[in-house]
């Protein structure tokens, strides 16, 4: 086996408990339910990763870390105020290592996905007949390119960033594969 050259922290969620809601507002998160959920996102999905396997990286001078955000770490959108905070964290932290790891060759960049349907959204996005949801029509109609992405596109860009010839000068960057959704306006 040998030494770690690849790292993607990929986890994320939320908890409908600290979804805000006209019947459950901000003012009544928890702190242990907001805590819980930067231990997934942030604490336990990303920072301990890179405290494992990144001073090996560091010291074979070689390495790619991949950090998964969101496109709610740039627009928190409506409710996910807990996960939103959680990925601009992450997107924090990427830049800081980026900085702090390029001496010893280590590149550290995050990847932010747009509106990707997965078992977790699939119900908040489609209807039974996979007909858009409101929630999902308004989604694709803030979407430039008008549609979903699929797997493949994510893919591609995670191999970009993982491989050293294709990127090897690319560090403390955020590629958006999210269709065109963070630069829509009005």
């Amino acid at each position: 086996m040998g030494e770690p050259a690849i790292l993607v922290n990929a986890a994320g969620g939320n908890d409908p408990r600290v979804t805000v809601t006209p019947a459950h507002p901000f003012e009544e998160i928890r702190g242990a339910d907001w805590r819980q959920i930067f231990d997934l996102n942030l604490v336990g999905g990303a920072l301990l990763p890179c405290q494992v396997f990144g001073p090996a990286m560091k010291e074979q001078h070689r390495g790619s870390i991949i950090n998964v955000a969101s496109v709610s770490a740039h627009l928190p959108l409506s409710g996910v105020v807990t996960y939103s905070a959680a990925k601009a964290a992450l997107l924090n932290l990427t830049l800081f290592l980026a900085r702090e790891w390029a001496p010893y060759h280590v590149r550290v960049n995050s990847l932010t996905p747009g509106f990707f349907p997965g078992e977790q959204n699939r119900r908040l996005l489609f209807n039974e007949d996979g007909t858009p949801t409101p929630r999902g029509q308004v989604i694709l109609g803030h979407t430039p390119m008008a549609r979903f992405g699929v797997p493949s596109e994510l893919i591609g860009a995670a191999v970009f960033l993982a491989s050293e010839k294709a990127s090897g000068f690319v560090t403390g960057i955020d590629l958006r594969v999210d269709g065109g959704f963070l630069s829509q306006t009005i």
